[in-house]
């Protein structure tokens, strides 16, 4: 065989070689297998079946966030009265609004054939939300990185884990799979990018591009720690390592409580009334391997609130110092109005909007802005088009803020107490009330505090 002969198939071997790399990274990037409708919800069982040889697992996830993702309160009104109808008036929206479900109660948007599907009150198979068969009949991402229900699932009696069977399960087949141990297959839902090309939720992205995925710290490290011995099923023995199904997070006060460390100190110990006194705050995100808030940074709120208290329990409000950053703006709290893009699916046409913050005036919020096509700030992801300054705290990142103070003339003599507080909301209360949210979803949950003191001279 020549020379040329052999430098021309070792050039189409080549060739060949880079043709099925390519191919296979283009199958990474995008779906295989579309899978709205794709199936019937007679092909998946009730997590209620699952219960007879799981009672423990199924306890803790009746009780989680994943087995009311489609029930909750606050994600029905969001879904019926503002996407389905928003939707209604603008057509282009109702595949990405259809695509709610996909991660919000997968069963009806992979085996149901109705969009949207029934109302929680009328008990469809929608109300399984993120089940059992959900999580443990997924195969893998089909997108790199996974976002918007990029998992491939199929039904069926083989179902998926992290943990080697110890023993042959009567009621199915048991396979390991290792994609399981990774922050991809939360990845499937807890990143979405919207019909604008934003990511609106990038918790799992967030948590690439932090100090915790070098250190190979996972999403379930956290969220499904491991407790025992505990009994994964009655046939099996207990495992000391088996994972928590809780999935506490966001909605968990205990998991919020703690979440940043605040520290505050001012500059001088003692000061005459007109006096100007300057306190820094220090807070420290010690606890979360994403940004905080994250996941629907649209709804959420995380404020620091400082105020001076006499000694004669006279109480002052301190205003944050401007630090003149572009966006600030929407870091400081004040009397603005916001969400008017809200008046299209409620049918109100002139709609002015509502109280953009809802807490003290001068606080300083930490959060990230999401604006409409028009430019005003909005909480309907599907219409985000652009974001602002995203001034949240990131995974052991700390923020210093300063609050400069000219003591009143009429403060007292004596110890005057300063305490910042860092309160958390799940949805700025303004928007909570006016769509008549139950108060849970707004109430105030506190993450943390710290108190320091100076002397008023007379």
């Amino acid at each position: 065989m020549s020379r040329k002969t052999n430098s021309l198939i070792l050039m189409l071997v080549g060739f060949s070689c880079i043709v099925i790399l390519s191919l296979a990274a283009f199958r990474l990037l995008t779906p295989q297998e579309d899978l709205k409708s794709k199936y019937d919800y007679k092909d998946f069982e009730s997590a209620k079946k699952c219960r007879s040889c799981h009672p423990g697992i199924y306890e803790q996830w009746s009780q989680a966030m994943m087995s009311q993702a489609y029930t909750h309160h606050w994600d029905e009104i969001e879904y019926f009265n503002l996407a389905v109808p928003h939707a209604a008036a603008k057509p282009d929206l109702k595949d990405p609004v259809d695509g709610c479900n996909g991660c919000h109660t997968p069963l009806a948007f992979i085996g149901g054939k109705q969009f949207p599907p029934p109302r929680p009150s009328e008990k469809s198979m929608a109300n399984e939300s993120v089940s059992c068969e959900v999580c443990h009949l997924t195969q893998s991402a089909q997108t790199d990185p996974p976002f918007n229900f990029s998992y491939l699932i199929r039904p069926g009696m083989t179902k998926f884990a992290g943990r080697t069977p110890t023993v042959e399960s009567p009621a199915h087949k048991i396979v390991t799979n290792d994609f399981f141990r990774t922050t991809e297959f939360c990845g499937n839902c807890h990143n979405e990018k919207n019909p604008f090309g934003v990511w609106v939720k990038s918790t799992q992205l967030e948590w690439k591009e932090g100090p915790y995925a070098k250190e190979g710290v996972h999403c379930q490290d956290c969220h499904m720690p491991k407790g025992g011995p505990f009994l994964n099923a009655l046939m099996t023995k207990p495992y000391n390592d088996a994972r928590i199904h809780l999935f506490h997070g966001a909605h968990d006060p205990g998991k919020v409580r703690g979440t940043i460390e605040v520290r505050i100190h001012p500059d001088i110990r003692e000061a005459e009334p007109g006096e100007s006194v300057i306190f820094t705050v220090a807070l420290f995100n010690q606890k979360t391997g994403h940004k905080f808030p994250t996941g629907s940074v649209e709804d959420r709120i995380a404020w620091l609130n400082v105020e001076a208290t006499d000694s004669k329990g006279k109480v002052y409000h301190l205003n944050v110092d401007k630090k003149g950053f572009v966006g600030e703006e929407y870091t400081i709290s004040g009397d603005y109005l916001a969400y008017q893009d809200m008046g299209v699916p409620l049918g109100l046409p002139d709609f002015k909007g509502v109280q953009r913050d809802g807490i003290p005036t001068g606080d300083r919020i930490f959060r990230m802005p999401y604006f409409d096509p028009e430019g005003r700030m909005t909480i309907m992801q599907w219409n985000t088009a652009k974001q602002g300054v995203d001034y949240r705290i990131g995974p052991r990142e700390t923020k210093v803020e300063k609050f400069t103070f000219r003591i009143p003339n009429d403060a007292a003599p004596g110890v005057m107490t300063v305490k910042a507080v860092l309160n958390y909301q799940l949805l700025v209360k303004p928007v909570a009330d006016f769509l008549k949210v139950p108060p849970d979803e707004s109430e105030i949950k506190h993450v943390n505090d710290h108190s320091t003191s100076i002397q008023i001279l007379p």
